[in-house]
């Protein structure tokens, strides 16, 4: 097993530890979830403060380049993971491979929006408040890993070989912050906004440096070069 992938399964396990804990909190200190009421955020301390933290530090690490511990399928957008192939790129086949991968990724978002009016018409319908508006987050956390370590569903749609050639690895914040985006506050809108900007630019990315995004045209998603082995289960058979 390589060091990432362990890494991820400690976050995995990391992760569901936080689902738990706040799933108690729900029912027996439901006060920590003031937090999330307008400027509440800067009133008083609570544990979502340090979950928040986390989370702006995780999507830090998509906006920036890091080389170490960082799974190379979300930071393929940056030049210095970049390995050109030695031949002329064929920019005809680079071109319908990324508006074919874009169409399915968008596929993907239609259906992503369907289900958050799904979340929202519970929530304006007083059938979930805030703290299950944030708990669906919580749990969004939690299925992202289990995407990558163990069985993805929008694999089905993309069609993408393994998560370091997946076309929406760095959508992961903006879909897990899009439910809260409903109950507004600072904690669940600086979550979102910062999310936002970190899927702007990846999208961007793919937009002006497509070539970074295919096993074609870079050689660090090749099969042979891989050495994040994060989703084994699809790769397998490669081996």
């Amino acid at each position: 097993m390589s060091g990432i992938r362990k890494d991820y399964f400690l976050k995995l396990m990391f992760r569901a530890a936080v689902l738990i804990l706040f799933t108690v909190l729900c029912f027996l200190t439901p006060s920590v979830f003031d937090v999330l009421n307008g400027w509440n955020f800067f009133k008083t301390l609570s544990p979502l403060h340090i979950l928040w933290v986390l989370w702006v530090a995780d999507m830090f690490l998509q906006i920036v380049p890091i080389k170490n511990r960082i799974a190379l399928g979300s930071q393929k957008l940056f030049a210095s993971r970049f390995r050109p192939i030695r031949e002329k790129i064929n920019k005809k086949a680079l071109k319908a491979y990324i508006v074919n991968t874009t169409k399915s990724a968008y596929l993907v978002f239609l259906l992503w929006c369907a289900l958050i009016a799904v979340i929202a018409v519970l929530y304006y319908t007083h059938i979930i408040d805030k703290k299950w508006l944030f708990m669906v987050s919580v749990l969004f956390y939690v299925c992202d890993l289990i995407c990558v370590l163990i069985w993805c569903p929008f694999r089905l749609i993309l069609k993408n070989r393994c998560c370091t050639t997946c076309r929406i690895f760095n959508w992961d914040h903006i879909m897990m912050f899009s439910p809260i985006v409903f109950m507004g506050g600072f904690f669940a809108v600086s979550l979102f906004a910062v999310s936002f900007i970190a899927w702007l630019v990846w999208e961007l990315c793919v937009l002006i440096y497509p070539e970074r995004f295919w096993h074609e045209s870079n050689i660090a998603l090749k099969c042979s070069e891989c050495t994040d082995k994060l989703c084994t289960q699809y790769c397998q058979k490669l081996r």
